[in-house]
C-alpha cells in the first residue's frame, strides 16, 4: 500500500489563507476514523526546504493550499520538480522546489500533486468565508474519493468545473 502524505499549508489567522491547513485537518480526522494507516498529515504556515526530507519518506505527496488564482472552486494538478532558485530574502518555497530537492538530495521520486482551493479574503482574522467553505468541502469530497481507491491517483489533473 502506498505511503501518502497530505501536507496542508497556509495561515489560518488570515481568513481563507488557512484552507490548506483545514483540508489537512479534515483529512487526518477522516483517515483516522476510517483506518487509513498509510495516510499521514502535516501542516505548517509555509513550506521550507527542510520539508524535502519529510517528502522523501512517501510514495505520494499532496500539497494543499489556498489560491488567489481565478479557478473554479479547486484544482488538482501534478507537480513537476523545478530547481527555481530560492532567494535568501524569501521565507517560503514552492512545492515544485521541495520535490526537486527531494529528488536531488535524497534520490527519492514521489508522485506529487497540488490541491489548490479558491479563497476570497486574506485579512488578519480567523475563520474562512462562506464561499471558501463550500470550495473546501468540494475539494475534501474529491480528495476522499481519490484516497479511498486502491489506484489512488490515475489522473494528472482535475478542475472543479
Amino acid at each position: 500500500m502506498k505511503k501518502i502524505l497530505v501536507y496542508g499549508y497556509g495561515n489560518p489567522g488570515r481568513e481563507d489563507d488557512g484552507l490548506g491547513v483545514l483540508l489537512a485537518q479534515k483529512t487526518e480526522q477522516w483517515a483516522m476514523e476510517n483506518g487509513f494507516e498509510n495516510i499521514t498529515v502535516e501542516t505548517n504556515y509555509q513550506l521550507n526546504i527542510e520539508d524535502a526530507e519529510i517528502v522523501s519518506n512517501y510514495d505520494t505527496v499532496i500539497f494543499a493550499d489556498a489560491s488567489q488564482e481565478e479557478i473554479d472552486g479547486f484544482e488538482f494538478d501534478r507537480i513537476n520538480p523545478s530547481d527555481a532558485r530560492v532567494e535568501f530574502t524569501m521565507h517560503a518555497v514552492s512545492p515544485s522546489y521541495i520535490v526537486y530537492l527531494c529528488n536531488d538530495l535524497f534520490r527519492k521520486f514521489p508522485e506529487a500533486y497540488l490541491l489548490h482551493i479558491k479563497g476570497y479574503r486574506w485579512n488578519f482574522r480567523e475563520g474562512i468565508t462562506q464561499e471558501a467553505e463550500y470550495n473546501l468541502e468540494q475539494a475534501f469530497l474529491f480528495l476522499k474519493e481519490k484516497l479511498s481507491k486502491e489506484d489512488v491517483f490515475s489522473i494528472n489533473s482535475h478542475s472543479n468545473t
